[in-house]
């Protein structure tokens, strides 16, 4: 199993470096990003599961608010209703969305509601930083999880106090921006690296015939539109994000000691070192043992400690050994010879990084 598991990411390593890549994935252009979007509102239609107005008293605001815009006249009335529950509804406004297209909303609840499984969304204005409402937000509720519930236990799975709306918000006005008018775009490397900047600043140039692509920083690669002789920005940007090079990265490691994941680059490299790896066991059992004094005898009861220790180490496997410039493929076969399971990896590559032999950037999540 370890071995198999060790060829999947050999494979997709090799695959993943031989591919080329388009310029539209390893960059972002300049002022073309998304807003975020975030509005109050309140789910009704809920099957007994929203928020106690108790304990939530700005669920009862709220729709006292909504209640009083409809027309209908609620002061001094006192609800105490369990269908309904407060939630933020989050959202992302594309980059050149126009008025009248739709975008997808989530929706969390902000009370003690056990579950927006069946509710619907009363319309929710949506606010970006600057207080303005750009998108306007309703519709049935899809959760992600289910819950039940009887008298003596309760049942819970995924997370029922969350969903999404697709296509649930509608954008009501736009944002400004003058990308027709731009002289120069500058493309921001997702990962900055010099040589990558230079590979696409190569790639531009040779694609149009002409110099228009300088790289400023490795982070940064300026395009002047006018030198493209394309018909606009928009048409020069078409011309060049698809423009594909084979990226150079970092060499890293990326370990997630929580579920035992490993990750080499295929770039990974270790000097010439030499690992073993063995388990040891300490087992300590407690067997106390109860003394009594015969029926109506003077005497106490005791109890008499009984403890058994013991220490157990596994036969060991000796020194693998490690040539230098190991590549990844060796070190995984490397690796894998020892008989190690993946947690034990982990730790077998904090040793080889702080011995100076592994040379890679060490990411541990």
């Amino acid at each position: 199993m370890r071995l198999a598991y060790a060829v999947l990411l050999l494979l997709l390593a090799t695959v993943a470096a031989a591919a080329p890549v388009r310029i539209k994935d390893l960059v972002e252009f300049d002022g073309v990003r998304g807003n975020d979007l975030v509005g109050y509102g309140l789910v009704v239609g809920l099957n007994g599961t929203g928020d106690g107005i108790r304990n939530a008293p700005f669920t009862e605001e709220i729709m006292s608010n909504i209640l009083e815009r409809l027309g209908v006249n609620v002061t001094g009335e006192q609800f105490r209703p369990r269908n309904v529950a407060a939630v933020f509804v989050t959202a992302e406004l594309p980059p050149f969305a126009r008025a009248g297209s739709q975008i997808d909303v989530t929706v969390s609840a902000i009370g003690d509601a056990s579950s927006l499984l069946g509710g619907t969304l009363v319309m929710t204005p949506l606010n970006a930083a600057d207080g303005q409402i750009y998108a306007v937000s309703q519709g049935t509720v899809i959760a992600g999880g289910a819950a039940a519930e009887g008298d003596a236990a309760t049942v819970v799975q995924g997370v029922p106090t969350a969903g999404v709306i697709p296509s649930g918000a509608r954008v009501e006005r736009e944002i400004e921006f003058d990308f027709q008018g731009l002289e120069t775009v500058r493309l921001a490397l997702r990962t900055p690296d010099f040589t990558t900047a230079g590979l696409i600043e190569a790639a531009i140039n040779n694609a149009l015939n002409r110099r228009v692509a300088r790289m400023l920083d490795p982070g940064t690669v300026i395009i002047d539109i006018a030198a493209t002789r394309a018909a606009s920005p928009a048409h020069a940007m078409g011309r060049i994000e698809n423009i594909a090079i084979e990226p150079q990265r970092r060499a890293r490691v990326v370990v997630d000691q929580r579920s035992g994941t490993i990750v080499l680059g295929e770039d990974v490299r270790i000097s010439r070192v030499a690992v073993s790896q063995g388990n040891l066991t300490l087992r300590i059992e407690e067997a106390p043992l109860v003394i009594q004094p015969n029926p109506f005898s003077p005497g106490t009861t005791v109890v008499v400690p009984r403890t058994e220790a013991g220490i157990e180490e596994e036969p060991g496997i000796g020194l693998a050994e490690i040539p230098d410039g190991t590549s990844l493929s060796e070190v995984i076969a490397g690796l894998n010879a020892l008989g190690v399971s993946p947690r034990d990896m982990i730790d077998i590559l904090k040793s080889i990084k702080a011995a100076g032999a592994l040379h890679a950037e060490f990411i541990v999540r």
